[in-house]
């Protein structure tokens, strides 16, 4: 029986490139975000330094993924709507019946998720509550017990340092905020909980931080000033999408659970995507 993936946050980025390395993987696959065509304008959602929206949208992700032939299922889905997001859930077991890999990478992105400590509403932490806590809670307790009814699942949060250490520099001058630092914390946790009260059940869960990904969102997010994090390296959306993938998959992968996993060392060490490292590395340092 073939596979399914459910990927959130699939319009752009590292969500639409997970889609992609799962599609070309032989999984059918789901898709989630709120844009569905292209120039879609949102509440709450980032914009190009111009004012229209960021580039990207589920039909296009939908395009390039039935380019291998698989099932695609394409929902629209809004974090900060608990209906929606349970209802997006029901649609992959109502479709597919059945998944394998629940990916919980869509985020809440506002324009006010890295505003500087004494700047911040309660109005944007009820949403980072919302996008960061409730919503992969939801998502992920309604598709627990298909997985632990099929004898096993995968379920991997994308996390960030942001939730694990303090900002290089202060908000508004390159660094993230408390909104987005304390979203991602949350994320951190999720993974670990599911390993341990569900792991003998055969579900499985991994913590990845992406690193610094060259992605529309990185600008849009954190400015100009924030291609400082740029100097501790970057990697195309392409490598923590395989690093996802190969955590799915591969045999092995199982001894990386509880821990938060690194995705750009972690390829290097694993020889995950070896011609984006191999490129990358200082001469004689491959």
């Amino acid at each position: 029986m073939t596979k399914v993936a459910f990927i959130t946050g699939a319009s752009r980025g590292i969500g639409r490139e997970t889609a992609i390395a799962f599609a070309r993987a032989g999984f059918d696959v789901a898709i989630s975000a709120r844009t569905l065509e292209e120039g879609e304008s949102h509440a709450h959602a980032l914009r190009t330094a111009d004012g229209s929206p960021l580039p990207g949208s589920l039909a296009s992700t939908a395009k390039a993924l039935r380019t291998f032939g698989r099932k695609v299922l394409v929902i629209r889905m809004d974090l900060l709507d608990d209906a929606s997001v349970l209802a997006a859930g029901e649609a992959v077991l109502k479709e597919f019946g059945r998944i394998d890999v629940l990916v919980n990478n869509a985020v809440y992105q506002g324009s006010d998720l890295n505003l500087p400590f004494m700047d911040l509403e309660p109005a944007t932490l009820q949403r980072v509550y919302q996008g960061y806590v409730m919503a992969p809670f939801l998502l992920t307790r309604a598709l627990l017990p298909r997985m632990i009814e099929q004898g096993g699942g995968v379920v991997i949060n994308v996390s960030s340092g942001a939730g694990e250490s303090d900002p290089p520099v202060a908000a508004g001058r390159g660094g993230w905020g408390y909104g987005y630092g304390v979203g991602k914390a949350a994320v951190s946790r999720l993974s670990g909980i599911l390993s341990v009260e569900l792991g003998e059940r055969g579900i499985r869960a991994y913590t990845v931080n992406p690193g610094v990904v060259t992605t529309e969102a990185l600008k849009a997010t954190i400015g100009d000033k924030g291609v400082i994090a740029l100097r501790n390296g970057s990697a195309p959306p392409e490598v923590p999408a395989a690093v996802l993938l190969w955590l799915a998959t591969a045999p092995e992968a199982e001894r990386f659970q509880r821990r938060t996993i690194a995705a750009q060392p972690f390829a290097r060490e694993q020889g995950i995507v070896p011609e984006w490292w191999e490129a990358a590395a200082p001469r004689g340092q491959v």
